[in-house]
């Protein structure tokens, strides 16, 4: 029996103009010392900029850039015996879009370009098509999980 309670996990409010979850979860991971209007309009901006570059509904292109960004297995350093061994994980669905946002979003920011705006815009689009720096950092991590796998016992 444990005695202390288990934190609940808080989930930012769906956001007001496209009405997802996902796009809450953005805002609030561009968002820089609590300047929230801001962040918003960043990713709102780079919505109208998607809408017009691919003609496409942008929820159902960020929707997609999510889903092929979000990593089936990652790798776990795991102590045994006073060695590390990097150990094969299967990642959750929450943690998987956790770090699809924050590799898209630090994609984003690493790209040449004048507004925060264009460059979530492009690099989101980008990784819709399945190209680009978020999706190699995906192959990336099932690689070293792939190189891995003769340690997948350790699991814990």
């Amino acid at each position: 029996m444990s005695r202390r309670n288990i934190s609940k996990k808080r989930f930012p409010q769906i956001d007001p103009i496209y009405n997802s979850y996902l796009v809450s979860l953005l805002i609030t991971r561009i968002l820089k010392s609590g300047k929230k209007t801001i962040a918003r309009n960043i990713v709102y901006q780079a919505f109208d900029i998607i809408e017009q570059k691919t003609k496409e509904d942008p929820l159902a292109v960020f929707e997609k850039a999510i889903k092929n960004a979000s990593p089936i297995v990652e790798v776990k350093a795991r102590r045994v015996g006073g060695s590390t061994y990097q150990v094969p994980v299967e990642v959750s669905g929450f943690r998987a879009t956790n770090l699809a946002l924050r590799w898209i979003i630090r994609y984003a920011d690493q790209r040449v370009g004048r507004s925060m705006a264009i460059k979530l815009a492009n690099e989101i689009i980008d990784t819709s098509n399945d190209i680009g720096n978020t999706i190699k950092k995906k192959e990336e991590t099932h690689k070293m999980a792939e190189a891995n796998k003769a340690f997948a016992h350790f699991r814990y």
